[in-house]
């Protein structure tokens, strides 16, 4: 019956159909690629992303350089006051070493933060709300994966934070510091057979020496309840840095609140050639309760209620049946008693 449920709880997760508006009952991470889900994580709800990246990037045209090292991105994720909405502060740590190559060769060691933003997330539009077709058909293979053109409406959440980047820091271009605005818009379409597409445009750093445009585009594949695969594709573009990002990998379900990940990164040019290496993990401490209900159970509380509910309701229905056919039994006992006097 346990594992049952699991497996209802992620088919309910991975065809689109919010059982409690943003909530759902498997952990809702967006590792591990660098997309942003259009979804929170749900009322009271503090979930932790973190994956540590061996990094090697190398620069061919003059002047050559090879930097190599690691980095860990990281963020805490936390559902406050509607189901809609989402606190988060993230950010990427790096520590590496950059070898310049010329005449002769010098290293140079550096670390700071490539980014470190606090933000609130939320959803605008959500085309799954209250959508009593969009729930799995448990009984047939071929309706949970027939295509809908309702699917082709997204969800859709705007963002809106703010940057810190620290004096002389050697990821940033120069004269950058102090706090900058960020802007972005996230979709998401999911389809039906696990399929799920999700698009980030962002605007960063606003008004400053280095204000970047980036799109992320993730299309990501569950082919088990516990197994996910995703592709990625990140476009960069600024005064200060230009690239083109292609991103692959997956992740695995521990349970409903742990999640294992890992992916690669890398690019096609040369200025700098980019790879990356990443392992993953997020987890979630759930405190959810369903304001609907407002009985004090969480929703795995009140899914569990209501599944005793359903078995009281069939052990009653079979004492009922029972004791109907030892009334009847009594009275054609008696009825045949009375024949015989």
């Amino acid at each position: 019956m346990k594992t049952f449920k699991y497996l209802l709880f992620v088919l309910t997760f991975l065809n689109g159909s919010v059982l409690f508006a943003q909530y759902t009952e498997v952990i809702n991470s967006n590792r591990p690629g660098m997309s942003r889900s259009a979804f929170s994580v749900g009322t009271n709800v503090l979930q932790f992303e973190v994956g540590p990246n061996y990094i090697n990037e190398e620069r061919i045209p003059l002047p050559r350089n090879e930097v190599s090292g690691f980095n860990i991105d990281f963020s805490a994720r936390y559902g406050l006051f509607f189901e809609q909405l989402e606190l988060n502060i993230e950010g990427n740590y790096q520590n590496d070493t950059r070898t310049n190559f010329s005449s002769f060769t010098t290293e140079e060691k550096r670390s700071n933060f490539r980014y470190l933003t606090v933000g609130a997330k939320y959803l605008v539009y959500d085309p799954y709300k209250n959508a009593e077709n969009n729930k799995p058909n448990l009984y047939s293979w071929k309706a949970n994966h027939r295509f809908s053109w309702k699917s082709l409406i997204p969800a859709v959440a705007v963002y809106v934070g703010a940057n810190y980047d620290s004096p002389d820091n050697p990821y940033t271009a120069p004269g950058i510091e102090g706090f900058s605005p960020k802007v972005m818009i996230a979709t998401q379409n999911n389809f039906n057979g696990g399929w799920v597409f999700v698009m980030n445009l962002i605007k960063d750093r606003i008004g400053t020496e280095q204000s970047d445009f980036s799109y992320i585009l993730t299309l990501t594949h569950s082919f088990s309840p516990q197994w996910v695969i995703f592709g990625e594709t990140q476009g960069i573009q600024s005064d200060f840095y230009a690239d083109n990002l292609l991103r692959f990998g997956g992740a695995y379900l521990w349970n409903k609140n742990f999640q294992l990940d890992t992916a690669v990164t890398f690019n096609t040019k040369d200025t700098p050639s980019v790879l990356n290496l990443t392992l993953g993990a997020s987890y979630r401490f759930d405190f959810h309760r369903d304001k609907e209900i407002d009985n004090g159970n969480s929703a795995e509380d009140e899914l569990e209620r209501k599944l005793r509910g359903k078995g009281s309701k069939k052990k009653k229905k079979r004492k009922k049946d029972i004791d109907t056919t030892k009334t009847k039994k009594t009275k054609r006992k008696r009825k045949d008693e009375d024949f015989d006097n």
